[in-house]
């Protein structure tokens, strides 16, 4: 097996999309004791962080009232109609040690959403 292309690979956060992200938010820090800790403003939706310890961040983001999008598998009924809400929904991120020449050896161009992600989590 050949050797990874990432070096030094670590959870950075999980995002979990949601209409009601307070009273997500709540659950966790009751529940787990995860700490809200400051979250950029993304002027189109809210979103809360929270944090678990060292280990990784939770983002919950404000689910878009006009997605055909289901809310959790559970209530999928059909595939994805309208890929162009996916950057928003649910997702996981991973932190590599070596990001720069990570980001030279991949085959194809990152799309524009992860490059504008990229600059709030290098910051």
């Amino acid at each position: 097996m050949a050797a990874p292309v990432a070096k030094g690979v670590t959870l950075n956060h999980i995002s979990r999309e949601s209409s009601d992200i307070r009273r997500l938010a709540n659950f966790y820090k009751e529940i787990f004791g995860f700490e809200e800790v400051e979250s950029p403003n993304f002027l189109e939706f809210k979103v809360i962080w929270l944090n678990m310890g060292s280990a990784f961040q939770l983002h919950l983001i404000e689910r878009n009232p006009s997605s055909k999008l289901p809310e959790g598998p559970w209530s999928a009924v059909s595939p994805v109609a309208d890929p162009s809400h996916l950057p928003r929904g649910h997702h996981i991120c991973f932190s590599v040690s070596n990001f720069d020449s990570f980001l030279r050896t991949l085959k194809v161009p990152p799309p524009p959403i992860f490059l504008e992600a990229l600059s709030i989590h290098r910051a």
